[in-house]
């Protein structure tokens, strides 16, 4: 899911938990089967629109958020007028809405909300009404369900750029939509073009947008022509992971990082040239967040025993500053507020002894740890963390190295929830993988 999620899923079992603790650092990964493709034709362009009034630079702002992970790529919402404190009074569900199969997570923009799902070999992109949750457009095609041990469906978020809207499917078709009408303006399939098979969990990144640019994980890291879907660049291949690249820039250079399930790879965003990597190979081929950017760190997790590390990254070299296994993210992204990291430590096929785990970003230092959410997720918003568990309950508390202070908790979902939660213009979105989808209205109500 990337997801953010990104990719999503579950390998049940104890005994392959038990294998994958006892051998997750002496496990190889498996042969690269991506290959070098050759000359690309050129997309076709179904419709013909302009995209010179397209928007790219985020402004934080009530009721925004455009992509995966949110304005600023680190899962902070910048909202404030919203309730926490439930105690009193409960909050209501202002509607609920089926969207189909999948983890796609929400974006949201001018009061409207997007999100993807899967029904019967087809997958649908969804414009909806951010007030009643009715539908404004929706466009569907075929696509592989790809349910290896989790329920299948898209795993990507929507990107929105402008007047436009990107999606991945989990089969990898790659769409630009007029984001007004749902009109296509132009497809790119990911596993045709790039001449590789598609990955075991599917694709689940999500499109991110850079200027004239749109870079998406393909067995490789690709730049292309956010306007056709025409190539600029590709990266060397790698085995495909299931996280999305994190744009940053360090020293006037721009750069994109990207975890995929051989290494942390750091490549120029101009040309694509990878100018460091850190061998990260994964247990059972399953990295699956985006790396976390701060200042000159990027901080990178895995599940299965892999855990996590901070890298600093300086003159294109990356030298490791600590790896543990205390914060071991199975899909679901941590999020670093205020020097601390809140994330989920753990495997979901285990999910009773996941814990919700703060730790110091820059020590790798375990500051809490607190069981019950299983492979929940979470965001942060107004300095308050808003966890989804994995069997629907959602939890308030305040994001603080100190302790794990709850605030308040109420049921809003009965199915598996691995998906992270988006708060727009004091409305919490939530989604289950059956593809319930749930409009939670924490407005704070005008006093009298």
């Amino acid at each position: 899911m990337k997801s953010v999620t990104p990719f999503l899923f579950c390998l049940a079992g104890l005994i392959l938990w038990a294998c994958s603790e006892a051998t997750s650092e002496s496990m190889t990964q498996r042969a690269d089967a991506a290959q070098n493709s050759s000359a690309e034709p050129l997309p076709e362009v179904i419709t013909e629109i302009s995209f010179k009034d397209a928007q790219t630079k985020a402004t934080p702002q009530v009721g925004f958020w455009p992509h995966w992970l949110g304005p600023n790529y680190d899962g902070i919402s910048p909202e404030t007028n919203w309730r926490a404190d439930w105690s009193k009074e409960p909050p209501n569900v202002s509607w609920r809405k089926k969207v189909g199969i999948g983890y796609s997570s929400i974006s949201a923009a001018n009061g409207r909300i997007y999100t993807m799902g899967h029904k019967e070999g087809n997958e649908t992109v969804y414009c909806l009404n951010a007030d009643t949750g009715e539908v404004i457009w929706q466009q569907s095609y075929p696509a592989e369900l790809i349910d290896n041990l989790n329920a299948g469906g898209p795993g990507a978020t929507p990107t929105i750029d402008g007047a436009f809207l990107y999606t991945n499917s989990r089969d990898g078709r790659l769409i630009c939509f007029e984001i007004e009408t749902g009109k296509k303006v132009w497809e790119k399939i990911l596993p045709k073009v790039y001449d590789m098979e598609i990955p075991e969990w599917g694709f689940t990144c999500s499109p991110l947008i850079r200027g004239d640019r749109l870079y998406v994980e393909a067995g490789r890291l690709v730049a292309l022509e956010k306007q056709t879907g025409k190539e600029i660049w590709k990266s060397k291949a790698y085995m495909p992971g299931y996280g999305t690249p994190a744009a940053f820039e360090n020293a006037g250079t721009r750069y994109l990082a990207i975890l995929n399930n051989d290494c942390l790879s750091i490549a120029r965003e101009e040309d694509g040239k990878e100018v460091a990597s850190f061998a990260w190979p994964s247990p059972f081929d399953t990295n699956s967040t985006t790396p976390i950017i701060a200042g000159k760190t990027i901080f990178i997790s895995s599940g299965y025993g892999k855990g996590c590390a901070l890298l600093d990254f300086e003159n294109e070299t990356l030298k490791s500053r600590y790896t543990n296994r205390d914060l071991k993210n199975h899909f679901n992204n941590s999020v670093l507020y205020q020097g601390h990291l809140y994330g989920m430590d753990g495997n979901s096929n285990l999910g009773r002894i996941v814990r919700l785990t703060c730790m110091d970003h820059q020590t790798g230092k375990v500051k809490w740890r607190e069981a019950g959410f299983g492979c929940g997720s979470l965001l942060i918003a107004a300095g308050k963390l808003i966890i989804l568990s994995d069997k629907g309950m959602l939890v308030t508390a305040e994001a603080t190295p100190e302790a794990f202070k709850e605030i308040s908790r109420f049921k809003v979902l009965d199915h598996q929830c691995w998906t992270v939660p988006v708060l727009s213009d004091g409305r919490l979105y939530c989604r289950d993988s059956a593809g319930n989808l749930a409009c939670v209205d924490l407005r704070n109500k005008p006093t009298r």
